[in-house]
């Protein structure tokens, strides 16, 4: 049973040393590749930025005027009172009658091409940073900078990987951050310069996102350079000297 369980380890790092090797020779460049067509396709290269904007379906709405001369003197007091309350307050909020406020359906479009590309990016540094791992001879004295090299390439990919998620995080808080807004849209409907402020975050979302695909273009780009140059050394970090004794 327990040599069963080390073969079956065995053959899982084999497995991966096999799957690393392939993705660093083939699987990177052809995500380079693939990477720089959607840089260059029409989705990521809009020049008018009002293109990007989105309605936000929360009209204004028409003033409402009264006349008081036919009011009582209590009813003018509550009106007035209710007036400068909602003045300082806002707008009570309980349902928006021309339906829901839809989120920006272009830079939806965008996130759903972006999000397998970060997924994948965080899946490769994980293998390859395995990969290396294994790759680590046991400790000894001297002969070490192959070991060296190994271990500065481990933490650029530990990097990598790092800041792959951390793109996720960047779009939760965009959809976060829009949805306050917009709620200030709705209770203060009145105001411009938060229809405004719609815009103008949308607008930095969609240079996010175009920021975000081509970060990941290049470290792809710099994992691969970086492990092609010092192949040699990551697969034998420490040579062989015995040769030249004789």
């Amino acid at each position: 049973m327990a040599d069963a369980v080390v073969d079956k380890v065995q053959q899982y790092k084999d497995n991966l040393m096999t799957k690393a090797e392939n993705l660093i020779l083939k699987g990177f460049p052809a995500k380079i590749v693939e990477l720089n067509q959607f840089l260059e396709s029409s989705q990521f290269n809009l020049k008018d930025m009002n293109k990007i904007h989105q309605d936000l379906n929360i009209p204004v709405p028409e003033p409402i005027t009264f006349n008081n001369s036919h009011l009582e003197p209590v009813a003018k007091k509550a009106k007035l009172e209710m007036n400068c309350m909602n003045e300082v307050s806002g707008t009570k909020v309980l349902a928006l009658l021309s339906g829901t406020a839809p989120s920006n359906q272009l830079l939806s479009d965008m996130i759903q091409t972006v999000k397998p590309h970060i997924k994948q990016l965080v899946e490769d540094a994980n293998l390859l940073k395995m990969w290396i791992s294994f790759l680590i001879p046991k400790i000894e004295d001297g002969n070490n900078f192959g070991v060296s090299v190994q271990e500065d390439t481990l933490a650029e990919i530990q990097s990598v990987e790092s800041e792959a998620a951390a793109f996720f995080d960047q779009i939760s808080r965009y959809y976060a951050s829009r949805a306050k807004v917009i709620s200030k849209v709705a209770k203060y409907p009145h105001i411009e310069d938060y229809r405004r402020a719609v815009k103008e975050l949308d607008e930095k979302e969609y240079l996010s996102l175009w920021l975000v695909m081509c970060e990941i273009r290049n470290r792809y780009c710099t994992l691969h350079d970086i492990v092609l140059k010092n192949i040699e050394k990551l697969k034998k970090p420490r040579s062989c000297n015995s040769e030249s004794l004789y």
